[in-house]
């Protein structure tokens, strides 16, 4: 289940890709298919939602989005050049108007000093717009994922609203 209010921000999400006669389609690490479940947790959303990826691990980034393992190896998985290249890959694979990706460290473990627990990348493509954007969220586990899922819908909003 989704809380109400991914529910109202989804179900503006959908009318306003509905009004342009758009789609989005995404691409998730930390979140695993969160981004996704929401936008199809909306009855008629396959009207808008083209596809999605959940790329957890780095082979998955390079064989399904093209992601470059020397991006990878030089910036890590949680990066503004690795969502970029998320993006690029999955908007040239999905042809959708509007695309999301996310990339983050969730935790418990795996931060680090420069990339602390809670750290999500965010890459979006929003018809000719494309903007990467780094949050870092508190909480546990559950708590930074949730956060990552909204700000990525709400972000979206927001890109469509311009």
């Amino acid at each position: 289940m989704v809380s109400d209010n991914i529910t109202e921000m989804v179900t503006a999400l959908g009318n306003a890709l509905r009004r342009k006669g758009w789609t989005v389609s995404s691409a998730e690490s930390c979140t695993g298919g969160g981004v996704a479940f929401a936008f199809t947790s909306i009855a008629g959303s396959s009207d808008w939602f083209n596809q999605s990826w959940v790329t957890y691990s780095n082979d998955a980034k390079i064989r399904e989005l093209a992601v470059k393992p020397e991006t990878l190896n030089a910036h890590g998985a949680v990066s503004m050049q690795t969502v970029e290249e998320m993006a690029a890959g999955v908007k040239h694979k999905s042809d959708a108007n509007v695309v999301v990706t996310v990339s983050g460290i969730a935790g418990p473990g795996g931060g680090s000093e420069e990339k602390p627990v809670g750290t999500v990348w965010f890459g979006f493509i929003c018809g000719a717009k494309s903007e990467t954007i780094k949050q870092v969220f508190a909480g546990d586990r559950e708590t930074v994922r949730l956060h990552a899922i909204e700000f990525a819908i709400t972000h979206l909003l927001a890109m469509l609203a311009d």
